[in-house]
Formats: C-alpha cells, structure tokens, sequence
C-alpha cells in the first residue's frame, strides 16, 4: 500500500513547557482506517493538528503526500491543507446556511474571495455535493438549515464537506464525542465505507475502545504525549488496555458505561 503520511520523532512542548507529544512516529497508508485511542490529555488532538500544522512540532519531521509539512512555505501548507479534510467534534458548521452551502464550503480554497462572497459555486462542484451528501444519506436535506438538523446529521454534513475537497487523507477530531450510540454507530460505519469506497485513508480521534477495536483497520494507543501501542486490533490486549488508559479495565469499562 502507499504510504500518504510519515510522522518521524516529533515531539510538540508548549510554551507552559507540558510535553503533549514525545518522540511520535507514524505512518499511514492508503486504504486505512487507523483510530487514535487514550484518556484526554494523551495528545490525540496535538498530533492531529500536526499533521495540516495547525500546530508547529517541536522536533521532528512529517511527511504528507510527498511534501515536507515542517519546512512547507506558504503556497505548499495552502495545498497540504486543499489535501487534508477536516472532521471536528462540535462540526464547525454555519448553522444559518443550507446543508449544500455548508458541504461547498470545503471548496472555498479553489475560489476568489469575490466568487466565495457572492456564492459563485461552479456546477461541477454542486454537483459534486450532492453525489457525497447522497452518499452520507442527506440529498433530501440538501436545501434545508443546518440548524434543523440532529447532531448526527450535522457530522454527515462535516464529513461531506471534508470529502467534497477531495482530499488526500482525511482527519477526524472525536467525531462521535458529543453523539448518542446510534449516531455514532451510524457515522463511524460511514467512515468505514467511504475509506473502503475510495481508499481514503482516515485518522480518527476517539475516546471509546470497543468503537476503535470495532472499526478499525490499525489502532495506535497513546498515554502522556506517547505511543505505547500500535498494532492490529486483534492485537490490543487488555493489559496494553490498560498500560493506554492508566487504569484497570474494569474501571474503563464502567466509565464508558456511565458516559
């Protein structure tokens, strides 16, 4: 398979001096569904907005598509960006404007600032909107607000958006954090099928084990800004469970029941 991301020793220390990531290599290839899972503060979101340097790393090298995203200049971070689409937990929607509106607005990077303003979209890109929000199951809401929609429906229409850039590789911020089960269940297997459908590979960020366990094709465990596991599903023992979370599995257990 070909590999769409390198991510070799990076480490990312702030400001306050706390080590969100040490020493972290990666790779992700084509056709991957891989599940970042740890307790929050682990560095899940750190790593992920490194990849599109929405964060600067301290230390070390990351590779996306051939280019080098620590040393991009201006024009070669906007099409690693064009490259990267974006998932977040709370959806990042404008929540006054229609469904397609909001999908097409994963387009704006190939538009002037006039043609964005007056809505100028190209057909081809309407109708590339449509075709992926047939795809999530939402072409009948096309026309509707966002903000009439369910929270599920809201992270369809996030998903939508960041394929209809037609990305390299698409990132996942806890997708399914603020869903109910059925939802997430719905939006994880949409995940599933559109990286099977174009081999997209997707990174995602998730706090539930039995959802990663389920859903993915590699797991990486990190606790305190490091990886401690990185292997095939069937791979994750409960002891490295444990060795993840800093906790018995019992307790994880009952915790993800409780929430």
């Amino acid at each position: 398979m070909t590999q769409v991301l390198q991510m070799n020793h990076v480490s990312k220390i702030y400001d306050n001096k706390i080590t969100a990531l040490n020493n972290v290599s990666i790779e992700v290839k084509v056709g991957e569904l891989v599940s970042i899972i740890g307790p929050s503060g682990a560095g899940k979101s750190t790593l992920l907005r490194t990849i599109n340097r929405m964060i600067d790393v301290t230390n070390g090298d990351i590779v996306f598509n051939g280019v080098d995203v620590v040393k991009a200049n201006k024009k070669e971070l906007k099409s690693i960006r064009k490259n990267v689409g974006m998932v977040f937990q709370h959806y990042n929607l404008v929540y006054r404007s229609s469904v397609l509106e909001n999908v097409l607005h994963g387009r704006l990077a190939n538009y002037t600032w006039l043609q964005s303003l007056l809505k100028q979209y190209r057909k081809e890109d309407i109708d590339s909107a449509m075709s992926i929000l047939k795809m999530v199951g939402l072409e009948d809401r096309a026309y509707d607000r966002c903000s009439k929609l369910s929270g599920g429906q809201k992270q369809r229409v996030g998903i939508a958006r960041a394929l209809v850039q037609n990305p390299k590789m698409i990132l996942c911020d806890e997708p399914i954090a603020s869903l109910d089960p059925q939802s997430s269940k719905v939006i994880m297997e949409y995940l599933k099928e559109i990286v099977n459908k174009t081999k997209i590979p997707c990174l995602v960020n998730l706090h539930q084990v039995d959802v990663a366990l389920h859903y993915s094709d590699r797991i990486i465990g990190m606790h305190a800004g490091e990886i401690v596991f990185n292997g095939k599903p069937e791979e994750l023992t409960d002891e490295m469970i444990e060795k993840i979370y800093g906790v018995k599995i019992e307790d994880l257990i009952n915790r993800e029941k409780e929430n």
